[in-house]
């Protein structure tokens, strides 16, 4: 190994410590920690036979997607359908808890999408309101709002929730999701593994 990828595979390892004391405050779920690799949420995943998809997007080498999902149901003791990690460098920078129960009513899932806001307003403070959108194609309109939190400069939550109505059938199904994200890491792996600059001469 030469002595540039020894340096920067130790400074890799030691990204996760670089912002300790902000961590605690916006810490992902399922156990995980900021800087995890993807390996501790495929060991999850299989321990409860969870069907895992990992994806490698072309144009972001460095990025692998990993996707945690019952094959029926909800995931283990929870009312969360799915769970998709972001690994940058094979470090966590991201994590999305995605729930949507095709069994409950659209009331139903509006009351859990309100009941977690609350929660997360507890714990974190206010969530501010994003900009909302509503659509109507085809006899189904789409209804679409974000809130966001961000308890450190550089940690965000996002909740956001999605809203399709059948205008035909008088129907509705609500799904929604749940986004930690942090930024400072990301920022920090990317410089860490941007190439050197050439010497001038």
């Amino acid at each position: 190994m030469s002595v540039r990828p020894f340096a920067l595979a130790l400074a890799l390892w030691s990204v996760p410590a670089l912002h300790a004391s902000a961590q605690g405050v916006l810490e992902p779920p399922y156990g995980l920690k900021w800087g995890d690799s993807p390996e501790k949420l495929i060991d999850w995943a299989s321990r409860h036979a969870l069907d895992v998809t990992i994806s490698l997007p072309g144009d972001q080498p460095a990025l692998r997607v990993v996707t945690v999902k019952a094959r029926n149901g909800q995931l283990p003791g929870s009312r969360e359908s799915a769970i998709e990690g972001r690994f940058l460098s094979g470090h966590l920078i991201e994590l999305t808890v995605h729930y949507h129960d095709p069994e409950a009513s659209s009331d139903l899932m509006e009351d859990r999408f309100q009941k977690l806001k609350r929660q997360l307003a507890g714990e974190y403070g206010a969530l501010t309101a994003n900009q909302q959108q509503r659509t109507v194609e085809d006899q189904f309109a789409t209804k679409t709002q974000s809130f966001h939190r961000e308890p450190v400069k550089g940690l965000f939550l996002m909740l956001a929730c999605t809203e399709v109505e059948d205008l035909l059938r008088k129907s509705k199904e609500i799904r929604f999701s749940l986004m930690y994200r942090n930024d400072n890491l990301r920022a920090e792996i990317e410089r860490l593994v941007q190439p050197p600059v050439p010497a001038e001469r």
